[in-house]
């Protein structure tokens, strides 16, 4: 019997050369230098809420975030700017005893947001201040409109409400005022009467494809602005809908927005994707608070590793398309990206 070699290496049975993606991976090295989607504390925008209350109260059903007092929230909000958070979002929790059926509270001047805007401003000016424009936080009935005697949300008059609680968050301090409400035109109506008033380098995020989404329930428990009847799928988008949301971002873009926003974002990465190919605005994804309750539910129970999840998760907001994440998430990510 004749004797043979064997190689130990692979060998291909054809003359083509073997293709090896894995030579690419074999260090830690090589994959970072060759990694696609980078994510950075530059993408962060970190959510924060903001109660008349003293002290910090913890939200239930979203584990390590909190509802902050104002002398509190100031802490969190250096905190973040030390760790190189660029921009916050400001959410209220108003007292039951300043809502009413039309949001008077929202442009009050020396409202809960207001004061908060004007004190983050004077302690941290560099961080960029992003308020939330919509009225469910501040009506009786929790919806983002003003309501007729048939239960139906009003647009126009809304519209109107708006643009006067966008000047007062402007007049206040704020750097970017974020419509949530998804009225018909009021990014136009706001950006009119922002410049008009020589609020001109206040900029505009609209919540521009926002879906009737159910992964928002933990967000209203924060803020205690569930809507007490009916629900928001008439302003709102529905979640089947894909081309709906390009018809919602063009039109926000004609209307003069400078930052467009896929909400909620895990469930919606495709949408993500087709408003990244069709604008050249930055694109903004919200990591929502549904989203956020999962993986800390699945990480107490020891079923996930969550530093890891995080990670995961937030980067595939990035390789869809997402210039900036809304994430309660950020500080917590800040802290793992400057280890």
């Amino acid at each position: 019997m004749s004797s043979q070699v064997v190689s130990t290496h692979e060998t291909s049975t054809t003359d083509a050369p073997i293709i090896r993606p894995r030579r690419l991976r074999r260090t830690p090295a090589l994959r970072r230098m060759v990694r696609e989607t980078q994510l950075s504390v530059n993408d962060l925008i970190y959510p924060l809420f903001v109660m008349e209350e003293a002290g910090k109260i913890e939200v239930t059903s979203m584990p390590g975030c909190y509802r902050y007092s104002l002398d509190l929230l100031l802490e969190e909000v250096a905190q973040a700017n030390q760790l190189g958070i660029n921009a916050i979002a400001l959410f209220p929790v108003i007292p039951e005893s300043k809502k009413d059926d039309t949001g008077s509270e929202s442009y009050h001047p020396n409202g809960l947001v207001q004061q908060a805007v004007k004190a983050i401003k004077q302690a941290v000016p560099e961080i960029i201040v992003i308020t939330d424009v919509a009225l469910d936080p501040f009506t009786t009935h929790g919806h983002d409109g003003l309501v007729d005697e048939h239960g139906t949300i009003l647009n126009d008059p809304t519209v109107e409400v708006l643009v006067k609680m966008a000047l007062a968050q402007a007049a206040a301090g704020a750097d970017m005022v974020a419509p949530s409400d998804m009225m018909d035109g009021r990014i136009g109506a706001i950006r009119k009467a922002l410049d008009a008033e020589g609020y001109i380098n206040v900029g505009i995020l609209a919540y521009s494809a926002k879906y009737a989404s159910a992964y928002y329930g933990p967000f209203r428990d924060a803020l205690d602005s569930a809507p007490q009847f009916g629900d928001k799928k008439t302003y709102q988008m529905d979640a089947a809908n894909a081309r709906e949301a390009m018809k919602e971002v063009f039109l926000d873009v004609a209307e003069a927005a400078d930052i467009v926003m896929v909400k909620p974002a895990l469930a919606y990465l495709d949408i993500i994707h087709q408003v990244r190919k069709a604008t050249h605005l930055p694109v903004a994804a919200y990591n929502v608070s549904g989203e956020y309750a999962m993986i800390k539910a699945a990480a107490q129970q020891g079923w996930i590793d969550e530093k890891q999840v995080i990670l995961e998760t937030l980067t595939s907001m990035k390789r869809a398309g997402a210039d900036l994440i809304l994430t309660y998430f950020a500080k917590q990510v800040a802290l793992i990206l400057t280890a």
